[in-house]
């Protein structure tokens, strides 16, 4: 049973095909999404995210747009696009995160610049709230006029965005990231209640440990992956299909009453103290 058959969303944050974006795209796409995507500005990284969607078997030409998260006239540009080629925006996966290597590898928390504080509050949260804005209009015209009677079931449209558990407990070398992923989850948690009114829906996916091109810039993450198997509820890590399956769960109507959550997808280490 394909449950998006016939929507169409955008998918931003496709670096490669290890990423949780490759992934989601993935999922969405085997139940029946059309999916656009966007890559960051130059010809090596159009070229990095083409040849990772290529490899998710489109049966067409894929939609690409260059978008740098932090200019307000890139993001008017990908989404005004976008619009010009699709019209019609069912939901939106934010699936991007920045913070300078330096403070994630070396640097002591303590001693974080306000620049590259600031920057990866800008990338990894504003630009949520940015890209929000813009969907909202054609989200909005995708769903129609709202039903008469209020307790009337209708199509909604979902926004989500990727998060981990370090923006809830310290994680060594996750520094300002963490930071930066809390204020993804607020920022997501504030977005569903304006949204909820016109029936788009905002929700975070916290995954858990994945080897990426993100997580390698991590320090300690080469253990990682061994402490999860040893102490996780399911006793293994979690892959990209488990995150996949979630996104289609939280982009269908299967979740139509689900907004403002953050769904834990890490096989139970979020639920384990110590």
């Amino acid at each position: 049973m394909k449950l998006l058959e016939g929507r169409v969303g955008l998918v931003v944050g496709i670096a490669n095909e290890r990423s949780y974006a490759w992934y989601i795209a993935k999922s969405l796409i085997e139940h029946g999404a059309t999916c656009a995507f966007t890559h960051l500005p130059g010809e090596k990284n159009e070229r990095r995210t083409r040849r990772a969607v290529e490899a998710l078997g489109l049966t067409s030409e894929p939609w690409l747009h260059p978008l740098d998260a932090g200019s307000d006239a890139q993001t008017d540009e990908a989404f005004a696009k976008y619009a010009e080629r699709f019209e019609r925006m069912h939901f939106l996966v934010h699936s991007i995160a920045f913070a300078d290597r330096d403070w994630l590898q070396m640097g002591k928390f303590h001693q974080t610049p306000r620049q590259a504080y600031l920057s990866a509050i800008d990338i990894s949260a504003y630009s949520l709230v940015a890209m929000a804005h813009r969907a909202v209009p054609i989200m909005a015209r995708s769903l129609g006029p709202a039903p008469a009677e209020k307790d009337t079931p209708a199509p909604t449209a979902s926004i989500m965005a990727m998060s981990y558990y370090g923006a809830e407990k310290v994680v060594p070398g996750y520094n300002v990231m963490g930071v930066a992923k809390a204020a993804l989850e607020c920022t997501g948690r504030y977005l569903a209640a304006e949204l909820g009114a016109q029936r788009i829906r905002v929700n975070l996916i916290s995954g858990g440990y994945l080897r990426t091109l993100a997580s390698s810039a991590v320090a300690g993450t080469d253990s990682m992956g061994d402490r999860t198997v040893e102490r996780a509820p399911l006793r293994r890590n979690v892959t990209g299909e488990d995150v996949g399956k979630t996104a289609v769960y939280l982009a269908s109507e299967l979740s139509s009453g689900v907004t403002g959550e953050t769904v834990y997808v890490d096989c139970g280490v979020n639920t384990i103290g110590v």
